[in-house]
């Protein structure tokens, strides 16, 4: 992603680096009705703007009967829906490339790679992790289950070189599995299982903090639990929410708190990893959410909330869980990406330049106009000026 922090040197004067959220992107799922096998609400992306608090749609994926994730890396972005894998633009949002990916669910970006998990009900696939070039979208290698995960798998995270995949299979009922795989990612070699442990079954999301790996597990959606993998050792430890009867609808790492909310409740919870009780602390939000993403350059929760039918609402809180902000977007929001850019704080040198007309880019390059520009964020007078 775009958020190196920098220093230009440019006329004999520094300009100091800043970052900021360009744009939110909410890959919305839509609705799909199984029963009669048609798509009743399509999968779309939107984009929200924190500035103008403008939510537009980018575009409208047809076809699809869901969809399932969405990464930033560079000037591109990537969307997992149903058996596409898709490559955007980042800045025209103009569709680049795609690919067929049967039971493709989640996907993570490294270096020239993209990584995708695969799982689908009521089909056995060779392979439950591929990897795809991020130049092109074909297919680099196939993890097959003699050699790597031999059940469907679902989030990853990565650390000093591994890709760490949860593997839950979660779409045999009954059969749900509580690993960890590990995949070295310059050889593609599986080196082994971390076994989170009877009371860990189906983990559904991940998160990385640190040297340390956090799942939250539906088991069976008769109860959940947190586990805790410390990254120096794969030492496990797992917790058991308490007063619990059904699994966990939605969760995210926010700062150094786990924020959470049990299926069909209306209560947010934060659990503390570090004390590791049973438990979590009522935030006093009393909504129905669906997905939950942290903005870490604001310090805001971004929440969604949805009726699978006819609506959906992101909602926006400050660190004191205050409604500041929300917006409406398309049917069932599942994820919530933030395009975080850089800019400057250009002090003396644009001092002198008050009455210029001239613009800058982001590299420091001075322009007589924007007109012929991309989309994005340029300086003139001091002031960040935004190109849609």
């Amino acid at each position: 992603m775009k958020n190196l922090l920098f220093i230009f040197l440019f006329g004999g004067h520094i300009l100091s680096a800043q970052n900021f959220v360009n744009k939110v992107l909410v890959l919305n799922e839509g609705r799909f009705d199984y029963v009669n096998s048609q798509i009743d609400v399509p999968v779309t992306i939107g984009s929200y703007d924190p500035i103008t608090q403008n939510y537009s749609v980018l575009d409208t994926i047809d076809g699809a009967r869901f969809a399932s994730d969405l990464k930033i890396d560079g000037d591109h972005f990537y969307v997992m829906a149903d058996t596409l894998l898709l490559k955007y633009d980042l800045n025209s949002y103009e569709l680049v490339s795609s690919q067929t990916v049967i039971g493709g669910r989640n996907i993570h970006v490294s270096g020239e790679n993209i990584y995708v998990t695969r799982g689908e009900y009521l089909l056995t696939l060779p392979s439950y992790l591929q990897v795809y070039s991020k130049s092109d979208l074909e297919l680099v290698i196939e993890v097959d289950t003699l050699n790597g995960p031999k059940w469907s798998t679902q989030n990853m995270v990565e650390h000093d070189g591994k890709l760490f995949i949860a593997i839950n299979n979660g779409f045999e009922w009954g059969n749900e599995k509580s690993l960890i795989g590990v995949l070295d990612l310059e050889t593609f070699n599986y080196l082994e299982e971390i076994d989170l442990g009877i009371d860990a079954t189906n983990p559904d999301n991940m998160m990385i903090d640190s040297n340390f790996i956090y799942t939250v597990n539906n088991k069976d959606w008769s109860g959940a639990s947190f586990s805790k993998v410390d990254l120096s050792t794969y030492s496990t430890s797992t917790i058991n929410i308490s007063d619990v009867s059904t699994g966990c609808g939605t969760s995210c790492l926010r700062g150094d708190r786990l924020n959470f909310q049990l299926s069909m409740d209306t209560v947010l919870y934060e659990w503390n990893p570090v004390s590791f009780e049973d438990s979590g602390v009522d935030l006093g939000l009393q909504e129905s959410f669906y997905e939950l993403s942290f903005d870490e350059t604001n310090n805001y929760l971004y929440a969604s909330s949805t009726d699978y039918v006819t609506y959906g609402k992101v909602y926006v809180y400050d660190e004191n869980n205050s409604l500041i902000s929300q917006f409406d977007c398309g049917v069932s929001p599942g994820t919530i990406v933030f395009d975080i850019r850089n800019t400057t704080s250009i002090t003396d040198y644009l001092t002198a330049e008050k009455e210029s007309k001239s613009y800058y880019d982001m590299s420091g390059r001075k322009l007589n106009s924007i007109e012929n520009q991309p989309k994005g964020v340029y300086i003139q007078s001091g002031k960040k000026v935004f190109k849609k």
